[in-house]
């Protein structure tokens, strides 16, 4: 039994297709090399063994195997039979200079290599000074809502927790242990775990707040420029999203600090303390994880459909606010408020009418987005010139504008 079989019997699960497939494919036949970022545990592997079934497969993360390449990187190589899957491979960055230089022996040949790394910083700067131009560069997150319904508010959307019903709190638990000694350590020299850890709960209760470091530092008892290089450890790693105001002030002043969400909605879940659908109904925080599910569902769609990654909020000094501000192409503006409700009114379309009347540079659509309720559909008008959408409908938003 191969390992990929042997490890789809153990979660007792069928492979999910994802989004991101069809771009991956034709990257492969364009370029030598296709490289794929993202959490730890988000699916990278499981994807790239089932798109190229016969690529020879590598783990570049047991001790063993990092002394052997960075002995021998060249001996190594030549031990590969392409195509070669090289996972983790942030772990030996400079074995991309010696990739590079079997690439440029035979340009014409792609997909011959795919690359990928639970920590996009220290890998994106491998890809840009040893292999600009000659790879494809893609970034996988949790599922989302549109690839499988079993992701969700609670849950989120990482795969093993999905394939695990009644094991997320355990899961959860064993991926923030595994994420703080593995990704955490290997990214910045931080002693104390403990109070990291606790840096993350305390960012968990500040989902879709402006992001304010002395706020968040003080009850740590760490400096501001702390929490500015952990805050950096978290985007590097792929588990925080910091949507940055919009850039265009319509005549009005704004707000310039970003506002922050977990990049899995069930990761913040479990910081929080919330274990129930129940739990979560009657939670403070509903609110905000809900807001953070619809800000990653979006840059999800992004990612996986191969658009720019492109997601703002908007607020000025007067107090006028809406969620999210999101480009749709040329001139065009898709404005956003999420709403972790059923029943949708038309009040909550009342700032996103606000600030349409405050834009004629842009052609603009309205949504509020809200929890889905079975059978509705898909789109229904809440008042003029606004729609409700349920989030497990948001694709629409993009489709509609091509």
């Amino acid at each position: 039994m191969t390992n990929l079989k042997l490890y789809f019997r153990i979660l007792n699960m069928k492979y999910v297709a994802r989004q991101i497939e069809k771009g991956l494919l034709k990257a492969s036949r364009h370029f030598p090399a296709i490289i794929l970022t993202g959490p730890r545990r988000a699916g990278k592997t499981t994807l790239l063994k089932h798109l190229f079934p016969k690529a020879t497969y590598v783990l570049i993360e047991d001790p063993d195997v990092i002394a052997r390449v960075r002995s021998d990187p060249n001996g190594f190589l030549d031990e590969l039979k392409a195509p070669v899957i090289l996972d983790e491979i942030q772990n030996v960055p400079e074995l991309f200079n010696y990739i590079r230089t079997r690439i440029d022996r035979s340009p014409n040949k792609n997909g011959l290599w795919f690359l990928t790394g639970s920590q996009e910083a220290p890998l994106m700067k491998g890809v840009t000074e040893s292999m600009a131009g000659r790879a494809a560069v893609f970034q996988l997150f949790p599922f989302s809502m549109a690839e499988t319904p079993k992701a969700g508010l609670l849950r989120g959307g990482f795969p093993e927790v999905l394939a695990k019903p009644g094991m997320e709190r355990i899961w959860f638990r064993s991926y923030i242990q595994t994420y703080l000694e593995r990704d955490v350590r290997a990214v910045s020299t931080i002693r104390d775990l403990a109070t990291y850890r606790r840096f993350l709960s305390i960012l968990a209760s500040r989902c879709g707040q402006i992001l304010n470091k002395t706020d968040i530092a003080a009850p740590l008892g760490v400096s501001v420029p702390t929490i500015t290089q952990w805050l950096g450890i978290l985007e590097i790693t792929g588990q925080i999203i910091l949507v940055p105001p919009f850039f265009e002030n319509f005549g009005k002043r704004l707000v310039k600090s970003p506002k922050l969400y977990f990049v899995d909605s069930g990761l913040a879940c479990h910081l929080l303390g919330v274990e129930s659908e129940k739990a979560l109904a009657g939670s403070v925080f509903l609110g905000p994880i809900f807001e953070g599910f619809v800000a990653s569902e979006i840059v999800k769609e992004q990612l996986n459909s191969g658009r720019e990654r492109a997601l703002y909020y908007f607020r000025d000094q007067q107090g006028l606010e809406v969620d999210f501000v999101v480009p749709l192409g040329e001139k065009c503006l898709a404005l956003l408020e999420a709403k972790a409700t059923q029943t949708p009114t038309p009040e909550m379309g009342r700032v996103l009418l606000q600030l349409a009347r405050n834009i004629d540079t842009y052609d603009t659509t309205a949504y509020v987005v809200h929890r889905p309720r079975p059978k509705a559909s898909p789109l229904s008008v809440l008042c003029s010139g606004v729609q409700a959408m349920p989030a497990d409908r948001m694709r629409k938003m993009f489709e509609d504008k091509g």
